[in-house]
Protein backbone atom coordinates (compact mmCIF):
# COMPACT_ATOMS: atom_id res chain seq x y z
CA UNK A 1 0.00 0.00 0.00
CA UNK A 2 1.38 3.66 -0.88
CA UNK A 3 1.31 6.85 1.17
CA UNK A 4 -1.23 8.31 -0.68
CA UNK A 5 -3.53 5.14 -0.01
CA UNK A 6 -2.59 5.04 3.74
CA UNK A 7 -3.52 8.46 4.00
CA UNK A 8 -6.53 8.36 1.75
CA UNK A 9 -7.54 5.35 4.67
CA UNK A 10 -6.84 7.17 7.54
CA UNK A 11 -9.03 9.68 6.11
CA UNK A 12 -12.09 8.07 5.67
CA UNK A 13 -12.26 6.17 8.98
CA UNK A 14 -11.70 9.84 10.45
CA UNK A 15 -14.87 10.94 8.81
CA UNK A 16 -16.92 7.52 10.28
CA UNK A 17 -15.41 8.29 13.38
CA UNK A 18 -16.85 12.07 13.11
CA UNK A 19 -19.79 11.16 11.90
CA UNK A 20 -20.37 8.54 15.06
CA UNK A 21 -19.14 10.97 17.30
CA UNK A 22 -22.29 13.22 16.10
CA UNK A 23 -24.22 10.28 16.44
CA UNK A 24 -23.52 9.52 19.93
CA UNK A 25 -24.25 13.32 21.15
CA UNK A 26 -27.54 12.86 19.19
CA UNK A 27 -27.87 9.84 20.91
CA UNK A 28 -26.94 10.48 24.67
CA UNK A 29 -27.88 13.75 24.43
CA UNK A 30 -30.78 15.48 22.41
CA UNK A 31 -32.96 12.04 22.51
CA UNK A 32 -33.20 12.57 26.23
CA UNK A 33 -33.33 16.33 26.44
CA UNK A 34 -36.58 16.05 23.78
CA UNK A 35 -37.85 13.28 25.92
CA UNK A 36 -37.69 15.25 28.97
CA UNK A 37 -39.43 18.19 27.39
CA UNK A 38 -41.96 15.86 24.97
CA UNK A 39 -42.84 13.35 26.96
CA UNK A 40 -43.22 14.70 30.71
CA UNK A 41 -44.12 12.00 32.52
CA UNK A 42 -42.69 12.89 36.39
CA UNK A 43 -40.33 14.95 37.70
CA UNK A 44 -38.93 12.86 40.36
CA UNK A 45 -35.94 15.03 41.11
CA UNK A 46 -36.55 18.79 41.54
CA UNK A 47 -34.16 21.39 41.99
CA UNK A 48 -31.98 22.05 43.18
CA UNK A 49 -31.77 18.67 44.12
CA UNK A 50 -31.12 18.07 40.51
CA UNK A 51 -28.08 19.99 40.41
CA UNK A 52 -26.31 17.59 41.86
CA UNK A 53 -26.31 15.35 38.62
CA UNK A 54 -23.76 18.06 37.48
CA UNK A 55 -21.69 16.63 40.08
CA UNK A 56 -22.45 12.88 38.57
CA UNK A 57 -21.51 13.75 35.36
CA UNK A 58 -18.50 15.22 36.23
CA UNK A 59 -17.55 12.36 38.28
CA UNK A 60 -18.19 9.86 34.95
CA UNK A 61 -16.54 12.19 32.84
CA UNK A 62 -13.51 12.29 34.75
CA UNK A 63 -13.49 8.55 34.88
CA UNK A 64 -13.84 8.29 31.11
CA UNK A 65 -10.87 10.96 30.62
CA UNK A 66 -8.50 9.40 33.67
CA UNK A 67 -9.03 5.68 31.21
CA UNK A 68 -8.34 7.16 28.16
CA UNK A 69 -5.31 8.72 29.63
CA UNK A 70 -3.87 5.49 30.83
CA UNK A 71 -5.02 3.77 27.32
CA UNK A 72 -2.61 6.71 25.67
CA UNK A 73 0.20 6.14 28.40
CA UNK A 74 0.04 2.70 27.40
CA UNK A 75 0.14 3.69 23.50
CA UNK A 76 -2.81 2.13 22.59
CA UNK A 77 -6.31 3.54 21.65
CA UNK A 78 -9.61 2.65 23.54
CA UNK A 79 -11.58 1.53 20.31
CA UNK A 80 -10.57 -2.49 19.85
CA UNK A 81 -11.57 -2.34 16.42
CA UNK A 82 -8.97 0.10 15.49
CA UNK A 83 -6.13 -2.49 16.59
CA UNK A 84 -5.64 -2.37 20.34
CA UNK A 85 -2.16 -3.53 21.42
CA UNK A 86 -1.83 -3.48 24.86
CA UNK A 87 -3.83 -4.91 27.41
CA UNK A 88 -4.26 -2.21 29.75
CA UNK A 89 -4.58 -3.39 33.70
CA UNK A 90 -3.25 -0.39 35.98
CA UNK A 91 -5.00 2.85 36.55
CA UNK A 92 -9.02 2.52 36.89
CA UNK A 93 -8.62 -0.55 34.83
CA UNK A 94 -7.82 -2.15 38.15
CA UNK A 95 -11.42 -1.77 39.68
CA UNK A 96 -13.27 -2.18 36.27
CA UNK A 97 -12.74 -3.79 32.83
CA UNK A 98 -14.54 -1.32 31.52
CA UNK A 99 -13.58 2.15 32.92
CA UNK A 100 -14.82 3.98 29.85
CA UNK A 101 -18.74 2.05 30.04
CA UNK A 102 -18.61 2.52 33.95
CA UNK A 103 -17.82 6.06 33.45
CA UNK A 104 -20.39 6.70 30.55
CA UNK A 105 -23.17 4.94 32.67
CA UNK A 106 -22.18 7.32 35.91
CA UNK A 107 -22.40 10.58 33.08
CA UNK A 108 -25.95 9.25 32.09
CA UNK A 109 -26.99 8.52 35.61
CA UNK A 110 -25.98 12.28 36.28
CA UNK A 111 -27.94 14.04 33.27
CA UNK A 112 -30.86 12.04 34.22
CA UNK A 113 -30.80 13.47 37.73
CA UNK A 114 -29.40 16.84 36.39
CA UNK A 115 -33.33 16.94 33.87
CA UNK A 116 -35.06 15.16 36.93
CA UNK A 117 -37.87 13.71 34.53
CA UNK A 118 -38.58 9.76 34.99
CA UNK A 119 -38.61 9.30 31.45
CA UNK A 120 -34.82 10.02 31.39
CA UNK A 121 -33.88 7.62 33.61
CA UNK A 122 -34.88 4.99 30.83
CA UNK A 123 -31.38 5.86 29.37
CA UNK A 124 -28.78 5.05 31.40
CA UNK A 125 -30.77 1.69 32.12
CA UNK A 126 -31.00 1.19 28.14
CA UNK A 127 -27.25 1.97 27.71
CA UNK A 128 -26.35 -0.37 30.48
CA UNK A 129 -28.56 -3.21 29.19
CA UNK A 130 -27.23 -2.79 25.92
CA UNK A 131 -23.36 -2.57 26.61
CA UNK A 132 -24.08 -5.60 28.87
CA UNK A 133 -25.40 -8.07 26.99
CA UNK A 134 -23.55 -6.40 23.47
CA UNK A 135 -20.90 -4.64 23.40
CA UNK A 136 -19.31 -5.84 26.24
CA UNK A 137 -19.41 -9.49 25.39
CA UNK A 138 -18.56 -8.82 21.96
CA UNK A 139 -15.12 -6.77 23.01
CA UNK A 140 -14.48 -9.27 25.26
CA UNK A 141 -14.02 -12.25 22.79
CA UNK A 142 -11.81 -10.01 20.65
CA UNK A 143 -10.01 -9.55 23.90
CA UNK A 144 -9.78 -13.22 24.47
CA UNK A 145 -8.73 -14.23 21.06
CA UNK A 146 -6.10 -10.97 21.26
CA UNK A 147 -4.63 -11.62 24.80
CA UNK A 148 -5.57 -15.10 25.61
CA UNK A 149 -4.72 -16.54 29.09
CA UNK A 150 -3.26 -12.70 30.05
CA UNK A 151 -6.59 -11.61 29.34
CA UNK A 152 -8.70 -14.38 31.00
CA UNK A 153 -6.26 -13.93 34.01
CA UNK A 154 -7.87 -10.32 33.89
CA UNK A 155 -11.02 -11.06 33.53
CA UNK A 156 -11.30 -13.58 36.67
CA UNK A 157 -9.37 -10.65 38.71
CA UNK A 158 -11.41 -7.72 38.14
CA UNK A 159 -14.94 -7.11 37.85
CA UNK A 160 -16.58 -6.02 34.66
CA UNK A 161 -18.18 -3.11 36.52
CA UNK A 162 -17.19 -2.10 39.54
Amino acid sequence: MSLKEAEEMRGRKKGRRSSAGIVEIVVLIAVPVLCHYLIPVMIVIAPPYSYTGAVVMLAGLGFMMWAARVFGLAGTGFRLREGGSVLVTSGPFRYSRNPMYLGMLIWLIGFAVLLGSLVVFVFPVLFFLLAESLLIPQEERRMEQMFGERFTGYRRRVRRWL
